[in-house]
């Protein structure tokens, strides 16, 4: 079972990761995080990560180190970890690594709610999603051929590994599902079961 933490926000865990390099500012966090595809998985704005920061500070995860002035910029102030920062890290990385959460996608919303659709249609919307999973799939081996080109340890590309397997799982669940709901009994005892319900 989850811990109950006092910041559960995913882009919390990748700042507190960031913080383990060298203090910095929530900018310089930004950049990084973009620079190395983390916005692939964590959803975050400017806002958002400024507001993290901020909750990160007062539950006493992060400190402020300094204020840097520079002619050209704002004031910005650079945090660094602090130990229990550093703690928090690691036993939630611990958690998240050993224990299976679950988690809501939207995918799964959305067949479970099938049958509010014609079947034929479902069918049709089933084999543009194949397209675009096809598409998704050639960017990931695309990515993932870069990394290996420039000679990036597996561990830096270890999610868009995870998103290809995932990609792939999808797509053959979704063509294994076209194919049942293309066979024509099926359609039949799906109406015939809809219409009992009326």
């Amino acid at each position: 079972m989850a811990k109950r933490r006092k910041v559960s926000n995913p882009l919390a865990l990748a700042v507190l990761a960031e913080l383990t390099i060298e203090p910095m500012h929530p900018y310089e966090m930004g950049r990084r995080l973009k620079e190395q595809g983390k916005d692939r998985n964590i959803k975050y704005n400017r806002s958002s990560l400024y507001m993290v920061v901020e909750q990160l500070r007062k539950a006493g995860f992060v400190a402020e180190r300094e204020t840097v002035r520079d002619t050209q910029r704002p004031e910005r102030t650079v945090y660094a970890l602090t130990a229990e920062g550093r703690a928090e890290l690691d036993d939630w990385m611990r958690e998240l690594v050993a224990e299976p959460q679950h988690e809501y996608p939207v995918f799964g919303v959305a067949l479970s709610l099938l049958a509010a659709l014609p079947v034929r249609e479902s069918v049709d919307l089933l084999a543009r999603r194949l397209e675009a999973l096809d598409a998704r799939i050639d960017a990931s081996r695309a990515a993932l051929h870069q990394a290996g080109a420039m000679d990036l340890h597996p561990m830096f590309v270890i999610e868009e590994d995870y998103a290809l397997a995932l990609l792939r799982a999808e797509r053959r669940y979704t063509e294994n599902l076209i194919g049942q709901l293309g066979e024509p009994e099926f359609g039949r005892t799906l109406d015939e079961y809809l219409r009992r319900l009326e």
